[in-house]
């Protein structure tokens, strides 16, 4: 199991585990009012992701349009030197990307370059 931060879109933000290989993954996310005693987890089949990518300027606004990038960019990331380490992947660990599911679902999320690299196969 590996880390994931959520940092905007439809799932809870904040700090969860998401576990992956080639046909499903399964994410626990943080915790909610409303999501129970244990916590929520979403199981995530490879035919439900419709896209990933990397984050860039340009498809964070494309994300949530200018406003949400304002609140990403500003509020969540902090300044721009925060900002360019958190989408460059800072030391090459850890990718920071869009998710984008069939259903319409979405989030800016970051996590270890090996799990990114098994959920990217899943769109393929």
């Amino acid at each position: 199991m590996a880390n994931i931060q959520i940092h905007a879109g439809d799932f809870s933000k904040g700090k969860g585990t998401i576990s992956a290989n080639d046909m499903v993954f399964v994410m626990s996310t943080a915790w909610q009012a409303g999501d129970g005693f244990l916590g929520k987890s979403h199981t995530i089949t490879r035919s439900e992701v419709e896209e990933v990518s990397l984050a860039t300027e340009e498809n964070v606004k494309r994300l949530g349009g200018t406003v949400g990038w304002g609140v990403a960019g500003a509020a969540l990331l902090g300044p721009i030197g925060l900002l360019a380490g958190l989408l460059l992947g800072g030391k090459g660990k850890d990718v920071t990307f869009i998710l984008k599911l069939k259903d319409g679902r979405k989030m800016l999320a970051t996590t270890d370059s090996k799990t990114f690299t098994k959920i990217a196969a899943m769109a393929f």
